[in-house]
């Protein structure tokens, strides 16, 4: 299993990023999808999660509006698209495979893409 993000940089507040996570090593179809992000000093915070299918999303409160996770299960990749961006926003983001029948717990996790939000 192998997930490696891309798209992380640096940009100004109100700008915009898009993140990647390309999966490989396993039916990436088969499994709900999440990001979580960890801010220096911070421990690990739950960003969003995305259903196998994609049909349904779900987000931390502090990102709603702002963040939307989608997912092409044919080219095997995950993506969040980040709006409207806030420096309390900056963080290493993470693609995380759920662990099967649990909601909150990753099995494998990507080496992570940073995000950092300045002027």
């Amino acid at each position: 299993v192998q997930l490696v993000e891309s798209g992380g940089g640096m940009v100004q507040p109100g700008g915009s990023l898009r993140l990647s996570c390309a999966a490989s090593g396993f039916t990436f179809s088969g499994y709900d999808m999440s990001w979580v992000r960890q801010a220096p000093g911070k421990g690990p915070e739950w960003v969003s999660t995305i259903k196998t299918d994609g049909g349904n999303t779900y987000y931390v409160d502090s990102v709603k509006g702002r963040f939307t996770s989608s997912r092409d299960n044919a080219k095997n990749t995950l993506y969040l698209i980040m709006n409207s961006l806030k420096p309390e926003d900056t963080a290493l983001y993470y693609c995380a495979r759920v662990l099967p029948t649990t909601t909150r717990s990753y099995d494998y996790w990507g080496q992570g893409a940073q995000v950092t939000v300045s002027s």
